[in-house]
């Protein structure tokens, strides 16, 4: 309507001819010739009028239409009037049917291209909608196989070489004024108890005074042939059996699949105490049990285990050992272990997702008047590694037993944390590829009754069979965890392991790349050989299950990680450990 005309379609499109060229013809027995409705347009010229009604009774008296340009069926005799007086060649209609008929022969004849409707009635019409139906329906046949193909239960199996890892940090932000733990000396305590309530957090030792870097949860989710491992590095002095136990009943509260968990602390000597219940080590070095602070702690550890359980992707993993400077000294004067193992996980593009850094140090650069919150130069270091290549970076102790910090200070924890990147960094950059084919397995240790040495204790004047038993302060069984990567394995020591013991289990295992992941899991004090048991220190003081239980252990979790490594499938192993030191 108005100045808006009505577009016409394109000529190959009309279903019906111009009317212009639709002259009526008579048909045989008819009385005369039926002219055009008025309203469709002039009538044809006379002379073009005839001529094509003269082709029609031609068609008509050869057996109907000739295929046009087919030379694959047979055709009629050529119109008697083509190229005839005042005729300019077939209508437009006939030569755009004609070259869609020659361009079908190229289906060998079987699919006619259309592109006019036929008339109503005609048989080829109808074969053509038949056929034009029979392509779709295979089409949807074919797309339904295709779906069935994607959805088919080979590629809902679990890939054994296929794997995927998340990673995350999260802030381990407790509350002001929460206590210091680590140190038991004068200089941290309160000099009377708090038992007047002045401090909301605090009871034996001092509040802390703010921190001096951030401390954080940091996870790394790994996922292969349907096994799951969640492995959380926390800047703490140590992690209980019950801590453990906690965080794995919250993540599953919080929906988190089934996974096999390491807790793995850093042990710094200036992270929060009163997260742990136990009376005796409340007083010695942790403080009393606070609920908000141990809150705090959990809520860090599930949230980071969380996060990087729903950020996983396709991932590569890739292992090297560097040597780290010298920065320790050993508290027995016996070699130490300088290697620093890294494990680099990236994308399956090669963009980094996390690292993982195993080197055994303790946590006391930063000594007992510091009270400010702090990784120390463990967590010193984790965060310029962070800045650097923009992921969380798990740092893991090793076997730390005999191992002190060669410096100390506020400088030295800078410096030393410097060093300690780069080294980690040099690793990140030279290492090599493994195989992602996860195994994991657990063995169960029995241990005896957990005995203070009055000897060890007091540096020899006691006599040597003078004890204090524990009695429920330390567990009488502990779990040990090991996984393995192809060549590359960890396995968890809960407690403070001496170096020698630590080296046996790296040789016994025969990969070419071993984390001892000690103070993971549980906290058993300190584990040593028989020899140094008897040597009265204060490292001997806290070995608390006598002078066998610490080549006990070390041999338990040797042979653990030597059967995953060799894929014995799913170990749930179970060893007791006498009073003579063999496992069995």
């Amino acid at each position: 309507r108005g100045h808006r005309r009505r577009r016409r379609a394109p000529r190959e499109r009309r279903l019906r001819a111009d009317p212009r060229r639709r002259a009526g013809c008579a048909r045989p027995g008819a009385a005369d010739a039926r002219s055009p409705a008025g309203h469709r347009g002039a009538d044809l010229p006379a002379h073009a009028a005839d001529a094509r009604c003269a082709r029609r009774a031609a068609r008509a008296r050869s057996g109907g239409r000739r295929s046009i340009g087919r030379a694959d069926r047979p055709g009629g005799a050529p119109d008697a009037d083509a190229g005839g007086p005042g005729d300019h060649g077939p209508p437009e209609r006939d030569r755009r049917r004609g070259a869609a008929e020659s361009a079908g022969a190229l289906l060998g004849g079987r699919v006619a291209l259309q592109v006019g409707r036929p008339g109503a009635g005609r048989a080829d019409g109808a074969r053509r909608r038949a056929v034009r139906h029979e392509v779709n329906r295979l089409a949807w046949l074919a797309l339904a196989v295709a779906l069935l193909a994607v959805a088919s239960p080979a590629t809902a199996q679990p890939c054994p070489d296929c794997l995927e890892a998340g990673a995350a940090r999260v802030p381990l932000a407790v509350p002001a004024g929460a206590p210091l733990a680590g140190y038991g000396s004068l200089a941290r305590r309160l000099l009377i108890p708090d038992v007047r309530g002045r401090h909301s957090h605090a009871f034996w030792f001092q509040p802390s005074r703010g921190a001096r870097d951030e401390l954080a949860a940091r996870a790394l989710v790994l996922e292969s042939g349907g096994r799951r491992v969640a492995w959380v590095a926390v800047d703490l002095l140590a992690v209980d059996q019950t801590l453990t136990a906690d965080a794995e009943r919250r993540l599953g509260a919080a929906g988190v699949r089934p996974a096999t968990l390491i807790l793995s602390a850093s042990h710094t000597h200036s992270g929060p105490g009163a997260f742990v219940d136990s009376t005796l080590l409340g007083w010695l070095t942790l403080d009393r049990l606070d609920p908000a602070v141990r809150e705090a702690v959990l809520g860090a550890i599930v949230g980071a285990v969380r996060q990087a359980d729903a950020g996983r992707r396709p991932a590569r993993l890739a292992t090297a050992s560097v040597t780290a400077p010298g920065l320790v000294r050993s508290r027995f004067g016996q070699p130490l272990d300088h290697e620093l193992l890294v494990v680099k996980v990236t994308s399956a593009r090669g963009e980094p997702v996390a690292l993982v850094w195993n080197y055994a140090i303790h946590g006391t650069t930063l000594g007992p008047r510091n009270l400010r919150l702090s990784g120390d130069v463990m967590g010193e270091a984790s965060t310029l590694l962070e800045r650097d290549l923009g992921v969380p970076v798990l740092f893991v102790n090793g076997a730390v037993g005999d191992v002190s910090p060669g410096r100390h200070g506020e400088r030295a924890t800078a410096e030393v944390g410097a060093e300690l990147a780069s080294a980690a960094h040099a690793g990140w950059v030279s290492a090599t590829p493994i195989a992602p084919v996860l195994e994991v397995g657990h063995t169960t240790v029995a241990l005896p009754v957990a005995r203070l040495s009055v000897r060890n204790c007091l540096r020899g004047w006691a006599p040597r069979p003078l004890t204090v038993p524990l009695g429920s302060v330390f567990p009488r069984e502990t779990t040990l965890t090991a996984v393995a990567l192809t060549d590359t394995g960890w396995v968890t020591l809960p407690g403070e392991l001496q170096t020698s013991l630590g080296r046996g289990i790296k040789e016994a295992s025969g990969l070419r790349h071993t984390l001892v992941a000690g103070l993971s899991n549980a906290y058993l004090g300190y584990l040593v050989t028989a020899a140094d048991y008897e040597r009265p220190t204060y490292v001997s003081c806290g070995s608390v299950y006598g002078p066998q239980a610490g080549g006990c252990v070390a041999q338990a979790a040797a042979e653990l990680l030597g059967a995953v490594a060799r894929g014995a499938g799913a170990v749930n192993a179970r060893v007791a450990c006498d009073l003579e030191g063999a496992a069995r």
